[in-house]
């Protein structure tokens, strides 16, 4: 199973987060005892089997099917039963169990109303909640970034305020990992402690908030101690220091290797500045060069600028004598196409008159044919004998032009 450092794993939690775990289950521990327990998100398991010890029956659920293979696998017990389920929706009959344990498991959820109102459901009138969850303003200060498993974390105010809605009578005990010195013989035949007041018994001081909720009175809420094995403190001081020595070292072979970094990249720096002031400098006399350029350039555009208005200029009197050529262009085209309708007329005019002469010169050659026939039949030349006809003219003279056609000639 993919070990995230999240959900707690003996062997592979670190041993101060393991017994913080592993209190809140022995915590629970008398509460349980002949009694039938819910452990909502269970986990690996571990704790519904220590709960087991004294429970009558334990029902490990989680919504995780590898962990609870490996639950099954490690902490099998014959008074445990491992389901797969959600939390929120929890898959028992109303009234039906004494105990339900959910340590660590309201913060992850998104729908954590429901997981309380769950285990009202199911609990038996005189049945109890153990909820536990850590103290949000305590690790807001601890914690550099937030937690990225948890979706919603709780102050003391919030999370009695929250419980108390659906489980009056309620007691929240403050959960501190602190430094105990014991006294233990080789026969433990009881146990006495004494607490002194220390930091973390304010609530808002505290780690962790592990609650006891009921919907009927809680009679008594003595402090617990919990003393794991891993709990010799002088042992776990010298584990610290050997850590730290270790660390130390680590950190003073990492110094000495920044340092000798440091001397690389300062030998670096300077070749590199020595480079870049070259370069600064090749840069500047291409400046010097390319600003030259740019003074000749600006000479030569002022050239340019100059020319180019001269032939603005230029351009202007053309446009303005091609305008003028266009409009005589335009008369002259006009005039044109009147020569042509006009040559277009005489030359129908000339036409018409040469048919006209031609039609003149056919009806002059039948008169001429009709007098000579009239001057040589014998009538006639009976009546000039008689002095009843005329001479006969030397030359007929032509007839004249119709009227439409001498007006036209005179207009031509």
């Amino acid at each position: 199973m993919e070990f995230t450092g999240e959900r707690v794993v003996p062997g592979r939690t670190d041993p101060d987060l393991l017994n913080e775990h592993l209190a809140r289950y022995a915590f629970a521990e008398a509460l349980a005892r002949s009694k039938r327990v819910l452990d909502a998100g269970c986990g690996v398991g571990y704790g519904a089997a220590r709960l087991a010890r004294e429970a009558l029956q334990v029902f490990a659920l989680d919504n995780a099917q590898e962990a609870l293979r490996v639950g099954r696998r490690e902490h099998a017990h014959p008074r445990v039963q491992f389901l797969q389920a959600d939390c929120a929706r929890l898959p028992f009959a109303s009234e039906s169990l004494d105990v339900v344990v959910a340590f660590e498991v309201i913060e992850h959820l998104a729908d954590w109303p429901s997981l309380l109102a769950e285990a009202r459901r199911v609990l038996a009138p005189s049945g109890q909640l153990m909820v536990s969850t850590p103290n949000r303003l305590y690790y807001a200060e601890s914690r550099e970034t937030p937690n990225p498993f948890h979706v919603h974390e709780f102050d003391y105010e919030e999370f009695r305020a929250e419980l108390e809605k659906l489980f009056p009578y309620t007691t929240i005990f403050l959960e501190n990992h602190t430094n105990a010195i014991t006294f233990t013989p080789l026969k433990v035949q009881g146990v006495r402690t004494a607490l002194e007041r220390a930091a973390g018994s304010e609530p808002q001081e505290a780690h962790f908030f592990l609650a006891v909720c009921s919907q009927q009175p809680l009679y008594g809420s003595p402090a617990f101690v919990y003393v794991p094995e891993s709990g010799n403190v002088l042992r776990a001081r010298e584990h610290h220091i050997d850590l730290l020595e270790d660390e130390l070292a680590k950190k003073t072979r990492w110094l000495e290797d920044t340092i000798r970094e440091l001397k690389e990249l300062s030998e670096e720096n300077q070749a590199q500045q020595k480079l870049a002031q070259e370069a600064i400098d090749e840069l500047q006399a291409e400046n010097e060069r390319k600003t030259e350029w740019a003074r000749q350039v600006e000479e030569r555009l002022e050239e340019r600028t100059g020319w180019s208005l001269q032939l603005e200029a230029e351009n202007k009197q053309l446009l303005e004598n091609y305008r003028t050529l266009e409009a005589t262009t335009t008369q002259t085209q006009a005039e044109l196409a009147k020569c042509v309708r006009l040559l277009d007329d005489a030359e129908q005019r000339v036409i018409e008159r040469t048919e006209w002469a031609q039609r003149l010169d056919r009806e002059l050659e039948a008169a001429r044919a009709e007098l000579a026939t009239l001057y040589g039949s014998p009538a006639y030349r009976l009546g000039r004998r008689l002095r009843l006809a005329p001479e006969p003219p030397q030359r007929p003279a032509a007839p004249a032009p119709p009227a439409n056609e001498k007006a036209s000639h005179e207009q031509d």
